[in-house]
């Protein structure tokens, strides 16, 4: 028999998440797929249409009224949950919706770019030294460029191709200069205009 998770444990591995949008959906998945009792509907119902709406906010198609639900849901689940683990995970649901994060994701923005819907990566050429290093572990090759050789000139500078990539950051991680840079997409947008 499994031993049930409660839901601080739950609470606490959300919490490695700085995002709070992707904290609320990995704690709500994580209760989803502890046991549930089944006895009342705020806990059966009200935590998967939460997971959709977070989903949909995360993946760039949220609306307001998808937080306003989030928190129909969650003040439902407080007043008609049964147990104290629906109370709870609605009490988590509702700390973690008192700060703007929710509505910035509504506006395009996630403040810790965590969401990829909201970023891309991006080589800054001026920082880039041509070793070729991002596009031997791309494994979607998604960076073009050519890698510098000694004594000739005329390269195509490496640049990484948006439909391509999958922001899974290995780029990154083998970047000896800090070259590849996180943009936050809304952002860049203003400053465009």
């Amino acid at each position: 028999m499994q031993n049930e998770l409660k839901v601080e444990d739950i609470k606490k591995e959300a919490e490695a998440k700085r995002c709070l949008v992707q904290r609320t959906l990995y704690y709500i998945e994580r209760f989803l797929s502890d046991h549930m009792c089944g006895k009342c509907f705020p806990c059966a119902f009200g935590t998967y249409e939460a997971k959709i709406r977070l989903k949909d906010i995360i993946s760039g198609k949220g609306t307001e009224a998808d937080i306003f639900v989030l928190r129909q849901i969650a003040n439902e689940m407080i007043v008609a949950s049964r147990c104290k683990k629906g109370k709870d995970t609605a009490r988590f649901i509702l700390e973690w919706m008192k700060t703007d994060d929710f509505n910035e994701h509504i506006e395009g923005r996630c403040p810790d770019r965590e969401c990829l819907a909201y970023i891309e990566y991006r080589i800054d050429p001026d920082k880039c030294i041509m070793c070729g290093e991002c596009q031997v572990v791309c494994k979607f090759n998604a960076i073009t460029g050519e890698k510098k050789k000694t004594y000739l000139s005329g390269y195509l500078s490496f640049e990484i191709m948006q439909k391509r990539c999958t922001k899974c950051g290995e780029c990154v991680k083998v970047c000896p200069t800090e070259a590849i840079e996180i943009i936050d997409i809304k952002a860049e947008a203003e400053v465009k205009v």
